[in-house]
């Protein structure tokens, strides 16, 4: 008769039941999980998209972002993992859980001679000793040698009686151990994984609202209650200010977690090494309990946090908490020598108007601060393009570390709401002897910033360099700058009046051209004017021409400032070709005006990071028990010994361990040669 077939839904149900309850499936899960665990440690979490698009650019971002690598921990692939990797080792405790327990609990003293015959560590003795007297005197060894046995009286034609006897039975408790931290870790990790919130985002009760929102206008389902179970934000806090909303970054927006507490930042204290870099930074905090009204004043220092009513406070990080910038606006037109005074508070968007151009200045930052690398590097020539020129503030070469004073960053918002993003320091940065003021400009945060070095004159300011780009830029004013340089370059008698009007001709069109479009102009003009081979010899007068009326433009500059006359110096010379590669780079800055930092009143910030974890003491629970659970099973041996003593005189004395070591070993010896001695009769 042909046997019923399974129906293959019970196969399948068994095939799952295998596959969930198998080591190797457990061993896979915990390797991804490994895998991922070193990405959430070397990959900075929860950080705001810009920062990771400006990372790992538009190509690798979006691939990151789909498999949740800014979010590992909280990712929904990561959460099943740990779900499947819960049932599978509970899975595996409920099965081998009790058998494991009763092998602990289990003599085997009804062990057959012939399974005692083939243990690898077994000796063989003769005795005149009766079975029972012979089991008195193993007792005693026994009990001395710390080992708990049981003795069975054996019937039969050889009768006789087998002690069954062990030790370090708690070896067995390992495994159970292990397998239950592996679960309880699990178990806390999921707790404090985001699941309930998932959840609700998943439903629509609870949705991420734009970063670019203030507090106020963040609708209802972007907010989170007091009792909400688990979270990791930010709290902002400048001095002086108090606040009870956390801020959750939840993939490109946020969501506002309420505080069952209010936090009021006293006084934000930093200490620096003599380069500059932070080397303490701490906050004097306010508690304040909207209960009962209670202040608790408490320091937060890093490593330090402070807990209370479950939320456990840590120092994060600072920021600028709304400092107060003095702000002078350069206007950049051909000719102009506008300024505007402008004071603003970090945070404010203020309105600008350049010719029939409305601009909106947004002032996101002040760093009062900042550590670059000064390392030398070979200065360029009046002949190189922008890009060469383009580069991190402080070009890196050789490592040497420096602090290079105050920068602000802001954005430039046209009327179609077009913004490019700036940084501007306050200072010159000291390069190869000779110093620079630093405006870098981006067109999204995507993209690192592109500095623009604007020499600094010989009183450290950036007037002279101003004043030039308008003489230079202003065409009304090239005659009289090509007058002047053709009488230098051509005094005495033996010159011609033509020779003189053609020189002066040619200076007044080198500064049309230049001041149309810098060293780009020059350029074109060269390359459709002059043959080929002719042209680094054009380009060359038509650079030195250009040096000599920046010189007599500085002259010029001096008198009507009522200064005395300059001398050419080497030194001099350096900063007209400096002057004229930054304003032939000025045309692409990207902007009609330059912003000048002039001075500024610093409001510092904290950022103190609001967390509760519930799942964080199972979570040590389980550590402990990972502990207990290694320990017994690398220094608990397990070691098992049997001795049968026969009716007929014969005994059999055979001993097994878990793990086979030299210590064993040697234990295995002493005890033969003891137990040769015990069946002796004395």
């Amino acid at each position: 008769m042909n046997s019923i077939p399974k129906k293959p839904s019970a196969n399948f149900g068994r095939s799952v039941y295998e596959l969930l309850i198998s080591m190797r499936f457990a061993i896979s899960l915990l390797t991804v999980l490994a895998i991922a665990s070193i990405i959430g440690t070397v990959l900075k979490q929860n950080e705001p998209y810009n920062a990771y698009l400006n990372q790992f650019g538009q190509f690798w971002f979006p691939l990151f972002e789909a498999v949740g690598l800014y979010s590992v921990y909280h990712a929904g692939w990561f959460l099943l993992i740990l779900t499947f990797l819960v049932i599978s080792t509970s899975m595996c405790i409920l099965r081998q859980g009790p058998q494991m327990l009763r092998e602990m609990r289990a003599f085997r003293e009804h062990a057959k001679e012939a399974s005692l015959g083939q243990f690898a560590h077994r000796a063989s003795y003769d005795t005149t000793l009766a079975p029972q007297v012979l089991g008195a005197r193993i007792g005693d060894w026994l009990t001395r040698e710390g080992y708990a046995f049981k003795t069975n009286v054996r019937e039969g034609d050889n009768g006789g009686l087998l002690i069954a006897a062990k030790r370090g039975s708690g070896n067995r408790l390992g495994y159970i151990l292990t397998h239950c931290a592996i679960v309880t870790i699990c178990v806390g990790g999921l707790l404090d994984g985001d699941m309930p919130l998932k959840l609700q985002m998943m439903l629509g009760d609870t949705r991420a609202a734009s970063r670019d929102l203030a507090f106020n206008d963040i609708p209802a389902q972007a907010r989170m209650g007091a009792d909400h179970w688990s979270y990791r934000g930010n709290v902002f806090l400048p001095e002086g200010k108090r606040s009870d909303i956390a801020t959750l970054n939840v993939g490109d927006g946020i969501l506002l977690q309420e505080l069952p507490f209010d936090i009021m930042l006293k006084k934000f204290n930093v200490d620096f090494y003599s380069t500059g870099m932070p080397k303490r930074f701490a906050s004097d905090i306010v508690i304040i309990d909207k209960a009962s009204g209670q202040q608790f004043e408490h320091t937060i220092d890093v490593n330090k946090p402070v807990s209370y009513k479950g939320v456990t406070l840590y120092q994060a990080s600072f920021d600028d908490g709304g400092s107060i910038l003095q702000l002078k606006a350069h206007s950049l037109s051909p000719g102009s020598t506008d300024i505007l005074d402008i004071k603003g508070q970090v945070g404010d968007a203020v309105k600008l108007k350049q010719k029939d151009t409305p601009l909106t200045l947004e002032l996101t930052n002040l760093r009062p601060i900042n550590v670059e690398n000064l390392g030398e590097e070979k200065t360029t020539t009046s002949q190189e393009k922008m890009l060469q020129h383009l580069g991190n503030a402080a070009r890196k070469t050789d490592k040497d570390l420096h602090n290079v004073g105050p920068s602000f960053s802001f954005k430039l918002r046209d009327a179609a709401g077009q913004a490019r993003e700036f940084n501007n320091y306050m200072l010159p940065v000291v390069q190869e002897g000779r110093g620079f003021f630093m405006t870098g400009m981006r067109e999204s945060q995507a993209e690192a910033f592109r500095y623009l070095r604007i020499p600094a004159d010989e009183d450290g300011k950036l007037d002279t360099w101003f004043t030039l780009r308008a003489l230079l830029t202003d065409k009304s004013r090239h005659a009289e700058i090509a007058r002047r340089f053709t009488a230098k370059a051509m005094h005495g008698d033996a010159i011609s009046e033509t020779m003189r009007s053609k020189l002066s001709s040619t200076a007044e069109r080198t500064m049309d051209l230049y001041g149309s479009g810098g060293y780009g102009a020059l350029d074109k003009f060269i390359r459709d004017t002059v043959a080929e081979k002719e042209q680094p010899k054009a380009a060359e007068i038509f650079l030195k021409v250009l040096q000599g009326c920046t010189w007599e433009a500085w002259q010029l500059q001096r008198e009507h400032s009522k200064l005395k006359p300059l001398d050419m110096t080497p030194a001099r010379a350096v900063f007209i070709d400096d002057s004229l590669n930054t304003i032939s780079d000025s045309f692409h800055y990207g902007a009609p005006v330059l912003i000048e930092l002039a001075g500024f009143e610093e409001v510092k910030a904290s950022v103190i990071q609001a967390t509760r974890s519930p799942g964080k003491y199972i979570v040590f629970l389980g550590c402990a028990l990972l502990i207990a659970g290694v320990f017994c099973m690398l220094y608990i041996h397990e070691r098992r010994l049997f001795v049968l003593a026969k009716s007929d005189g014969k005994v059999l004395f055979a001993m097994a361990t878990n793990r086979k070591t030299l210590d064993f070993e040697s234990r295995f010896a002493q005890y033969r040669e003891q137990l040769k001695q015990i069946t002796v009769e004395s």
